[in-house]
């Protein structure tokens, strides 16, 4: 009962982000050249992103870290998460279910606040994802999976549990490319130094009911455009 009441939370409707909070966080990300996903944040290019930790918002019955590296090249966007966990809670096995029932790492971008339309990536320990265009018009939403999702528009993902040398589960981790040409047109060319976008950042797990993280505090749910942060391309 307690999950289904959080789900049904989560589906409520929010307000437009034409009134976003100016003083929201900010979060600087560095550009760098393209590298491979492992899924375990190997790649040597991650050494220059600073970890930003996601804190957690809810349930008091767990107590995990959560953090996340940022950074950005000519062609798209890199997310690498690590979340301390003891039980997996994934079963899920194919894109664009409703991940967020199950343990998730959530981001959502918006390149436009004047626009009220946000990009939503989900991805599972089991490396399943889920790909939305949000239009949240005056609070009023639903989600919208991309078309001809391939090639150069094709996101890259891996995960990694992690084990200690007694076999038992001590963290996940998640590293995903999303590319620039993906989120046409919400943007027609890559961002700038100095450019600005509306985000925010998420975890959920289930190990003892759900237990929420967000990098920016929300008041009901994730979709309030109105307290994204923000993030500042270096």
């Amino acid at each position: 009962m307690t999950t289904l009441l959080f789900i049904i939370a989560f589906s409520f409707l929010s307000l437009s982000a034409r009134t976003g909070n100016k003083d929201a966080g900010k979060l600087t990300i560095i550009k760098t050249t393209d590298f491979e996903i492992t899924g375990d944040g190997s790649s040597p290019e991650w050494h220059i992103a600073e970890w930003e930790t996601i804190p957690q918002r809810s349930n008091e019955k767990v107590n995990y870290i959560t953090k996340t590296k940022i950074l950005y090249s000519d062609t798209g966007i890199y997310f690498l998460f690590y979340c301390e966990d003891e039980i997996i809670t994934a079963t899920m096995q194919e894109n664009n279910l409703n991940l967020w029932e199950e343990d998730v790492v959530e981001v959502f971008l918006m390149p436009d606040e004047n626009y009220p339309l946000y990009f939503e990536y989900q991805l599972s320990p089991l490396n399943y994802e889920l790909t939305l265009l949000i239009p949240n018009l005056d609070g009023d939403f639903f989600g919208w999976i991309p078309w001809k999702y391939e090639g150069e528009r094709k996101t890259r993902h891996e995960t990694t549990i992690l084990r200690d040398n007694g076999g038992d589960v001590k963290a996940w981790m998640a590293e995903f490319f999303i590319p620039w040409k993906l989120l046409n047109p919400l943007i027609t060319s890559p961002p700038e130094p100095g450019t600005e976008w509306r985000a925010n950042i998420y975890r959920i797990d289930y190990d003892r009911g759900p237990a929420v993280f967000s990098w920016q505090k929300t008041d009901k749910h994730f979709h309030e455009p109105h307290n994204f942060g923000r993030v500042i391309f270096k």
